[in-house]
């Protein structure tokens, strides 16, 4: 007989165990499954939206209660021997109650649960409840008993298998809730069942796909269990004995085609199909192998060394049961779009859901997972030990299926703050994570998945002797950029990978209006109050440096700098990196996403909206780049085929007249980097404040000046703007708007930002440089403009020529 799959997702109430500020509906609150309290209770109208203004801050309470779910369901007698309650997601600690009798308990976000529960069905109406401790509650007395561990904010979470983020961090939210955050079901069944499937695809010695399928079998042990696998013309039968639970099948699939990252080919993908007796399992896999070379930090795919173009990736939401399969999808269209090829699945989050690592199979984004430990010593007690093993068992072999995935890396900066961070003292004797990074998770990968490598932490030098930031070996994370140094101190190192950097800026400004209802004011307690980072506004101008002038009162004028700033600190710094390639083969931008409106380091704000670092993203990430540095420009071709033409280098006055001029033959070859030092005439201006050098080879072009901005002599900013309608692609869609500018003078990074006529609207392009006479278009999608004719002026177009004589 085949498994019966019923959803419970319907009639939830949501009541509170103990006194709330608050007067809760009499039997409960309706409640959402999937769904957590938070939502519930925003959407009965009994909070308001913990994302806006400083309602957060009344809202802690919420991680302090204890809460229940109950339902109701109606369950007729199948036929079938066996039934199990099967929880795919539970946050946190909850007691699971069928007909009044407890049937489990659970105490970890990060995995599923079954609970065999076929005598305590009664035919017709059945009770089900699941009783939640305050995450809090359980996380503070496990500290009691175990000891207070160092981290990096005054917060439990290192007691409590959960979402890290959940209780705060530097750039997200303290919003500690509870919920049943993922489906739940009734299964009832007779015969075997597949308890697991875990796909290993990869190539053998000769480059040819193989798949092997690992299966855990439920049965009596009264028969033999007999199957298949097949996929892509490939397959195989077996018949397991009476006492085998475990089946392990390898097929040569010579007719499948190997999956590469987007960057490097195309992304086949193939389904496989696991039967045994009548249950059957439908999956989707793709081939390819992958290496780690370990001192230099260099992923090898299918063969061929890859530059790691990445972004990482925090929780989207702090209530992640809200997002869609769209959702996701859009976001990591955004990272494809902005030249990416690598996702880092932070560790202070999640395993994502499937949906995540499908979309990253089709998309051809590797993924890089960290395991979920961040910024702090975790204690290695029990229970704690026995449910990380769990859950690393559990989601190793769910994602193992994924070509996308590409590195388990144990941790987040906890080797480094063991290191430098004064946890030793702290800690005396104490657990503090090491024998999870370096014992329990790497054998249990060795064991689960050998066809990917293992990484204890990062920051990570690959050995214990030798300190976790050694520029010279492994990932490091640079943060003296943004927190003390100048984005130039970027180029004083040549790191073999950057696991993490990046420079703080303001979200767009619809954003930031849907968040604060009080005036934006760079110095307003609601702003404020989305910049979680210490000290963060007073870091945004600090970081300006000599690179940008300092604002004055005017929040415009804020908002613009202080995003452009980010925009090119990061710029520079993979310029930097990418133009010592091969010796540097990675860069991973913190952050692309946030979880809601906030000043962070993301590419992409909190509401879905492209902030001017994308665009620069995009530019330096495309395939191929000219980076001026040290007397040179570097031709960074990362593009499958060579990079062959004339370049040719131009020394301009800031007026356009063309002051020396020189041509270059030259040759990159694919995924390689040419130096071509500058010529004389052209490495040294005779006035740093009046000139800028262009390179340009093919469609690629550069415009590098001599100065920092604030010293620059830029002319007053004259321009002709011309706005037309146009047709978009949708038809039945607004229309669009085709805006072109035309210099008068230079014009230093000129943006547009549509979204201050209407909030959906965006614009293609942004941060060009133009000469005088030089034109550019931009394209702006997405919403009926009240008034079309505010796109060529004040604050919707903006250069920094903006700030000259003011």
């Amino acid at each position: 007989m085949t498994l019966r799959h019923l959803p419970l997702h319907e009639a939830w109430t949501l009541t509170a165990d103990s006194h709330v500020p608050l007067r809760l509906p009499t039997g409960g609150v309706p409640a959402t499954v999937p769904g957590c309290v938070h939502t519930d209770l925003l959407a009965a109208g009994l909070i308001d939206d913990p994302y806006l203004d400083d309602n957060e801050n009344r809202l802690g309470w919420i991680g302090r209660t204890d809460w229940t779910y109950r339902t109701t369901f109606d369950w007729t007698p199948d036929g079938h021997d066996h039934a199990a309650l099967r929880f795919d997601g539970l946050d946190t600690v909850a007691t699971i109650l069928l007909n009044g009798t407890e049937v489990g308990r659970t105490a970890n976000q990060h995995r599923s649960y079954r609970f065999p529960v076929r005598p305590l069905l009664v035919e017709g109406t059945n009770t089900l409840a699941v009783r939640f401790t305050a995450p809090y509650t359980y996380a503070e007395e496990l500290r009691d008993r175990l000891g207070d561990r160092p981290g990096a904010y005054a917060e439990p979470y290192a007691f409590i298998r959960k979402m890290a983020c959940n209780f705060g961090w530097d750039w997200g939210p303290t919003l500690v809730t509870s919920g049943i955050w993922r489906p739940v079901a009734l299964e009832t069944w007779s015969g075997p069942r597949i308890a697991s499937v875990k796909l290993l695809p990869d190539l053998d010695a000769d480059g040819v796909p193989r798949l092997t399928a690992e299966l855990e079998v439920e049965h009596d042990g009264l028969a033999p269990p007999s199957g298949e696998v097949g996929v892509i013309g490939a397959g195989a039968v077996f018949i397991a004995s009476e006492d085998e639970h475990r089946i392990s099948v390898t097929l040569s699939v010579p007719q499948a085609e190997v999956w590469w990252p987007h960057s490097h080919g195309e992304q086949p993908l193939y389904d496989v199909t696991v039967r045994v007796g009548d249950d059957v399992r439908n999956l989707r896999t793709g081939f390819r192998a992958v290496t780690l070379e370990q001192e230099a930090f260099r992923f090898v795919i299918n063969g061929e060394s890859v530059f790691v173009r990445g972004v990482n990736w925090i929780p989207e939401d702090c209530f992640p049961h809200r997002l869609t399969r769209q959702w996701i999808s859009a976001r990591l269209d955004q990272a494809v779009a902005a030249g990416a090829n690598l996702i880092r699945i932070w560790g202070g989050g999640l395993y994502e859901s499937d949906d995540f690592y499908e979309l990253c199979d089709e998309k051809g984004l590797l993924v890089w997972q960290d395991f979920p430990f961040a910024c702090a010593a975790y204690p290695e007690e029990q229970p704690l030990w026995d449910e990380v093993a769990a859950e690393a068992r559990e989601n190793v072999t769910r994602l193992a299926p994924h070509p996308s995935l590409v590195l388990w890396c144990g941790n987040n900066e906890n080797l480094e703050g063991h290191a430098d961070w004064g946890w030793q003292k702290e800690l005396g004797d104490r657990t503090w994570g090491r024998g999870y990074y370096h014992e329990l998770l790497p054998a249990i990968v060795a064991e689960t998945d050998p066809t990917r490598p293992y990484w204890p932490g990062s920051p990570y030098s690959g050995t214990e002797d030798i300190h976790p930031q050694d520029a010279a070996r492994g990932t490091i994370h640079i943060w003296d950029v943004w927190n003390r140094a100048d984005y130039r101190a970027y180029a004083d190192r040549v790191p073999r990978f950057v696991a993490e950097f990046g420079f703080q800026g303001p979200p767009a400004y619809a954003t930031l209006r849907r968040a604060v209802s009080g005036p934006l004011a760079p110095d307003a307690p609601l702003i404020a109050h989305h910049q979680k980072a210490e000290d963060g506004n007073a870091k945004l101008l600090r970081g300006l440096g000599d690179h940008l002038p300092q604002p004055g009162p005017d929040f415009d004028d804020w908002h613009w700098l202080t995003q452009l700033n980010q925009a090119r600190a990061v710029a520079f710094g993979i310029r930097h990196f990418r133009s010592h390639t091969p010796y540097c083969m990675g860069t991973i931008l913190w952050q692309l996403n946030d979880c809601w409106p906030v000043v962070s380091w993301s590419a992409v704000d909190g509401d879905g909206r492209r902030k001017p670092l994308w665009y620069a993203l995009r530019s330096v990430y495309a395939d191929r780049l000219i980076a001026v540095r040290d007397g040179a420009a570097h031709l960074v071709n990362d593009a499958p085929t060579p990079w062959t033409g004339t370049l040719r280098l131009t020394r301009h006055g800031l007026d356009g007249a063309v002051l020396a001029e020189e041509e270059v033959a030259v040759s990159t070859a694919a995924r390689s980097v040419t130096r071509v030092p500058l010529p004389p005439s052209l490495g040294e201006p005779a006035d740093r404040t009046r000139e800028l050098l262009v390179a340009r080879l093919g469609d690629t072009r550069t415009v590098e000046f001599y100065e920092e901005d604030t010293r620059l002599a830029l002319p007053p900013a004259r321009y002709e703007v011309t706005v037309t309608e146009t047709a978009t692609e949708d038809s039945a869609g607004p229309p669009g708007y085709r805006v072109e500018v035309t210099a008068r003078t230079l014009l230093r990074d000129l943006a547009l930002f549509p979204d201050r006529l209407a909030p959906s609207a965006e614009v293609d392009d942004m941060l060009v440089t133009l000469l005088p006479g030089e034109s550019t278009v931009f394209m702006i999608t997405g919403a009926v403009l009240p008034d079309p004719g505010a796109l060529g002026s004040r604050p919707v177009l903006r250069c920094v020529n903006d700030f000259v004589s003011r």
